[in-house]
């Protein structure tokens, strides 16, 4: 089923905060990275191990550290880089700059990191749309092929919400009104690719049923409009949508996850509420350009895992509405290929475009 667009209903994007975002270096305190025009190749994943210790890294690293964050200051991804790179400093001793580099769903700072010197001091912080970004524009990487796969950090479910004038207090009864009312309820999303939108078209495919997708540019405009009745529902992130579910503003139905989550556990999931085997997520990792020396990725995903991994950071990522996923940088390698043909599958069998 084609993908209808309406004309986006807001205007602009609502600003993002950045108080109290503790300071870890701002870009101009270090040199720019190289700007080949060709993206090395990358290396097996099979390559990559955890055994990355300080005797496996000699002269690693030789100065500042570089960590792109392909989002504005404020979101989720920025707010992670921010707890995580002082402790990261700490371990490696030597600083950590965060440097945000925002546009093309995320597709800039990705490709900022990629075009680095492989040499282990510039990597990123992405999320699912490292996939989608290449599948549905023109991008000069391989989101598979171009990228040294070093964490794949958290999961970030989504939380199916209604706007509360809509008759529906369950899943099966929002299926049930849209089979009653096709094409008549319109589900909003930060925009075409993301994983709240690509959560709306695996619904309307497993339900059978036939709704319009309203893109936006950025989550906050589209859960407005959700409040204000302009749309009937969305996928929303969990770490933007909680605070307007328990604020009483929007009715949360379930949660797109496999399993219950401990930020909301009240809520079940798509799967057991309707639509058995649905599970979808945003995810969060760290990637580095190809050609990045394993043991380096290894160090990397193990000094970060130990970050997330103490109280205060499940804590941290639990207020995020994330949950840690971890595992080797050869785990990630392979998630990243089963997850770039179930991508690609999904977006050609429900024929979405950039468009």
């Amino acid at each position: 089923m084609p993908i209808r667009r309406r004309a986006l209903v807001a205007a602009s994007s609502a600003a993002l905060a950045m108080t109290a975002l503790p300071r870890v270096g701002t870009a101009q305190d270090m040199p720019r990275a190289g700007t080949a025009q060709n993206l090395p190749r990358a290396g097996t994943a099979q390559n990559l191990s955890l055994a990355g210790t300080a005797r496996d890294t000699p002269g690693w690293p030789s100065r500042p550290l570089r960590l792109v964050i392909p989002f504005p200051p404020g979101g989720t991804t920025d707010i992670l880089a921010r707890f995580i790179g002082p402790p990261l400093a700490a371990a490696l001793g030597q600083s950590v700059v965060i440097e945000n580099r925002s546009g093309g769903a995320g597709a800039a700072g990705v490709v900022e990191t990629l075009r680095a010197a492989p040499d282990g001091h510039t990597f990123c912080i992405t999320i699912s749309t490292l996939i989608t970004a290449a599948l549905l524009t023109r991008q000069p990487y391989h989101p598979v092929d171009d990228v040294t796969p070093i964490l794949h950090l958290a999961n970030v479910a989504n939380i199916l919400v209604v706007n509360k004038a809509l008759p529906v207090r369950s899943v099966a009864e929002l299926i049930a009104h849209a089979k009653a009312n096709p094409g008549r309820l319109a589900y909003g999303s930060p925009g075409i690719g993301t994983s709240v939108h690509l959560s709306g078209e695996m619904f309307q495919q497993a339900a059978g049923i036939e709704m319009v997708h309203v893109p936006y540019r950025g989550g906050g405009p589209a859960l407005a409009d959700l409040v204000g009745g302009q749309l009937q529902l969305m996928f929303g992130n969990a770490s933007s949508t909680l605070p307007f579910v328990r604020a009483g503003q929007v009715r949360a139905l379930a949660v797109t996850a496999a399993a219950r989550q401990a930020y909301a556990p009240e809520l079940p999931t798509i799967a057991e509420a309707a639509i058995p085997g649905f599970a979808v997520a945003e995810w969060y990792a760290v990637i580095g350009p190809a050609g990045m020396p394993p043991a380096v990725a290894a160090r990397l995903n193990r000094e970060i895992l130990a970050i997330v991994g103490t109280p205060e950071g499940r804590a941290r990522l639990l207020e995020l509405g994330s949950e840690i996923v971890g595992g080797s940088p050869a785990d990630f390698g392979a998630f990243l290929r089963a997850e770039m043909a179930r991508t690609e599958a999904l977006i050609r069998s429900a024929r979405i475009t950039a468009d």
